[in-house]
């Protein structure tokens, strides 16, 4: 039992090198939190259908001119959200909810690039395993796949409803729920590479050694009681 604790604490003072790596890791998870906040918020106010082009790295730029805002609100008019819905919505209309649609679609952007130059960078000082490496590109593809998921799913408005597909919105949003999960285990293993202590093997040892520690029940090979409410009782006690 003091051999197990020397290490286990030896292993708690140690420092992590992998901690830069998970907190990256968890301020993407944070992002991508945010992301479905903003998204709810999108499509809410009804602005997810505002945006008819897709250009992933070209569109971060908002229209920054009369002409080019006259542009992409002529592509909205020819919408079934215009035709049926928003027939009345002058340019200033068209604005207010296209700045929603456009913060959500830079959103998913930074995230894209919040993730790739620092995995960049730590995979170039050598600071990525083997066996981390594939997870974190995985994590990367599963992201731009994200975006065509999300374009997938607008386009379904663009035709001849003004509805998305539920179908789609929920592969959409599981997707999102799936990156965030997988953002969040692989930050989380590794601050803390070994199991819950529970789980350890060698904790079996440290348990038949401290009964009533953590309310393990011992082995019914250490002869321990298991309770004190199972304690054998004495002579007097038999008497009475």
């Amino acid at each position: 039992m003091t051999a197990f604790a020397s290490d286990s604490l030896a292993a708690s003072t140690r420092p992590n090198p992998n901690r830069p790596i998970a907190v990256w890791l968890l301020v993407c998870a944070a992002m991508v939190l945010a992301m479905a906040v903003i998204g709810a918020i999108t499509r809410l106010t009804e602005s997810g259908l505002s945006m008819v082009e897709w250009k992933p790295l070209i569109g971060i730029l908002p229209p920054l001119s009369s002409a080019e805002w006259n542009r992409v609100f002529d592509l909205y008019k020819a919408t079934p959200e215009f035709r049926i819905y928003n027939n009345h919505m002058d340019l200033s209309g068209f604005q207010s909810i296209f700045w929603w649609e456009w913060f959500h679609r830079l959103w998913g952007q930074l995230i894209g690039f919040v993730f790739l130059i620092p995995f960049l960078r730590f995979w170039m000082q050598g600071r990525i395993s083997a066996e981390l490496w594939p997870k974190l590109a995985g994590l990367f593809l599963l992201g731009g796949l994200q975006g065509g998921i999300g374009w997938f799913m607008v386009k379904s408005g663009l035709v001849d409803s003004p509805n998305v597909s539920h179908y789609r919105l929920a592969l959409h949003l599981c997707t999102a729920i799936l990156i965030y999960a997988l953002l969040l285990r692989t930050a989380l293993a590794l601050l803390d590479p070994l199991p819950l202590a529970g789980w350890r093997p060698e904790a079996a040892s440290f348990r038949r050694h401290a009964p009533g520690r953590w309310g393990w029940s011992p082995s019914p090979s250490s002869g321990a009681p298991s309770s004190p409410d199972r304690m054998p009782a004495s002579p007097t006690t038999r008497s009475r």
